[in-house]
């Protein structure tokens, strides 16, 4: 069964913004797809729910929140890029920046447990280039090469390919297919 959620460009846009803090303020926007992916994974895997409920697909260089991209590419141009484009700089010399100092406030989507885990992520794989991501993105399980094009990854590949059961995978996909995304069902 495929599950889609509608994409929460706030939430994705507060998550890629705490990564970017955590990091000093600025970072190539493919390590930064690249973190945002690993958290996301990490959540679904353990949760049953990702943080930025965006649609992922395999390209060439590993996995992509394909609206995140969306987001980076056109900016503010985009007429997603509302929320983005109030945090997040175009991307210059393939960095992209926060575009103003950011505070607590600021975080209103995300809950602790999901800081928490980008906080995780952060230390585990923050100090590695954007290239060492690639390369260890390539070799999760739900990745699939391209061949010059995208394909879709669902989030049952990805509970696969994290050892979750068919019956945690049913359970995950029948909740997220049947229910709105509902904030208040994420772990605190």
């Amino acid at each position: 069964m495929a599950v889609n959620l509608p994409f929460n460009e706030r939430k994705a846009t507060e998550a890629a913004a705490y990564l970017l803090k955590l990091r000093g303020g600025r970072m190539s926007y493919m390590k930064l797809i690249k973190l945002l992916y690993l958290a996301d994974r990490e959540a679904l895997i353990g949760w049953g729910r990702p943080i930025s409920t965006d649609r992922y697909v395999s390209m060439k260089h590993g996995p992509v929140l394909s609206n995140v991209l969306d987001l980076i590419n056109f900016g503010s141009s985009s007429e997603k890029a509302g929320s983005w484009s109030s945090m997040i700089s175009n991307p210059s010399d393939n960095d992209v920046s926060l575009v103003r100092e950011i505070s607590e406030e600021d975080f209103e989507e995300l809950s602790i447990a999901e800081r928490k885990l980008l906080d995780e992520i952060c230390r585990e794989y923050g100090a590695l280039d954007e290239w060492t991501l690639v390369d260890r993105l390539h070799d999760v399980g739900e990745w699939r090469d391209p061949h010059g094009t995208s394909v879709p990854i669902s989030f049952s590949e990805i509970l696969r390919a994290g050892g979750r059961s068919e019956d945690f995978i049913a359970a995950v996909e029948g909740e997220l297919s049947a229910v709105p995304f509902d904030r208040e069902k994420m772990p605190r």
